[in-house]
């Protein structure tokens, strides 16, 4: 038979802390992520390029286009495989 442990309180305010403290860091990091890629240009004409030819939404094909700079090539062939 196994023992029941009871926790003590201040491990689980340390826990919940460290929990805290990573999902502060992971939100932060996901906003300069979006902020780096709404600096990035890109042309109207890519942009309805992809939308026509992948048929995917405005929202998607923008995104596809935003991570790879701009480069409609290359959001292209990411978004065939």
């Amino acid at each position: 038979y196994a023992e029941e442990k009871e926790i003590q309180s201040s491990n689980l305010e340390t826990a919940m802390s460290v929990i805290g403290d990573r999902r502060s860091r992971e939100q932060k990091a996901k906003q300069e992520r979006e902020k780096e890629l709404a600096k990035v240009t890109i042309k109207k004409e890519d942009l309805e390029l992809i939308m026509t030819e992948m048929e995917i939404s405005r929202a998607a094909a923008e995104r596809s286009l935003r991570e790879h700079m701009g480069n409609v090539v290359e959001a292209l062939i990411t978004l065939t495989n």
